[in-house]
């Protein structure tokens, strides 16, 4: 297994569970991608589009003919603000952000490239990430946390382990220009998650704090400006997933328990 990583420190502790690492960018991907028959990038677009493709487009293009798998993890933000309604992957893009915006750009950018070098592209609509070190614990124990409340807001959200199980099912049953919304079953208000974690650690909730009153930095505002509920019926009927994880509450136990023991 090759993987990229920005830092010889991240190499380091790469090679020593396995993984034959390459610094990226900086690195040369092409001698990487030549023996490759899967390749996963989950790199974010930055102002001039994709990085992976404006780097190494040709090379994977040149390499699509023995790539059995490809993956591109995008973000459920192409879907824009429905005000709390729902949205499967046959759902119209309407980015409400730049974010947005960019993620609609690339995935159209990758389904270029896939169609012009018959790459197996698939695409990952990912929901907000959580899992080790990504929870909302520390800031309910140090008193740092605030249930921001916005009436009406939702997010849909994927513990990272199941973001592996989808992987992992997909690469079994490869279906080529497939998409793929990845989230649990349970859209629900931002609120309410932190009042679960801190139930769980048998404290009070944290104060409540109207979402026009809340200090907030530009990029944490940005999450609010879409509430829509995100459908998952495809992982399970096309990739036969069984989500460990189907809603924040048995998330945030498995998280709690991983944290004590």
């Amino acid at each position: 297994m090759i993987g990229t990583t920005r830092t010889a420190e991240k190499a380091e502790r790469m090679r020593a569970e396995g993984v034959e690492p390459v610094i990226w960018p900086g690195g040369d991907l092409g001698p990487a991608l030549a023996e490759a028959t899967h390749l996963l990038t989950s790199v974010a677009p930055d102002d001039d589009g994709d990085p992976v493709l404006r780097d190494a487009g040709d090379a994977i293009a040149g390499a699509a003919g023995h790539i059995v798998w490809a993956g591109y993890l995008s973000t459920t933000g192409v879907y824009g603000d429905r005000q709390g309604g729902w949205v499967d992957e046959t759902s119209d893009l309407r980015p409400a952000t730049r974010r947005g915006e960019a993620r609609v750009a690339a995935e159209a950018a990758w389904q270029a490239l896939a169609a012009q070098s018959g790459l197996a592209l698939h695409i990952f609509r990912l929901a907000g990430i959580y899992g080790p070190g990504r929870g909302p614990f520390a800031k309910v124990k140090d008193g740092s946390a605030r249930r921001i409340v916005k009436p009406g807001q939702v997010f849909s959200r994927i513990h990272v382990d199941d973001i592996a199980t989808v992987l992992r099912a997909s690469m079994a049953r490869p279906d080529p220009g497939a998409i793929y919304n990845v989230c649990d079953d349970d859209p629900a208000p931002p609120e309410d998650v932190l009042a679960h974690a801190a139930e769980l650690l048998g404290l009070p909730p944290p104060p409540e704090v109207p979402f026009e009153a809340a200090e907030m930095s530009p990029m944490a505002r940005s999450f609010y400006a879409e509430s829509k509920s995100v459908r998952n019926d495809r992982i399970k009927r096309d990739l036969g997933v069984n989500l460990a994880y189907p809603d924040y509450r048995a998330g945030l136990a498995a998280l709690l328990a991983q944290e004590q023991g």
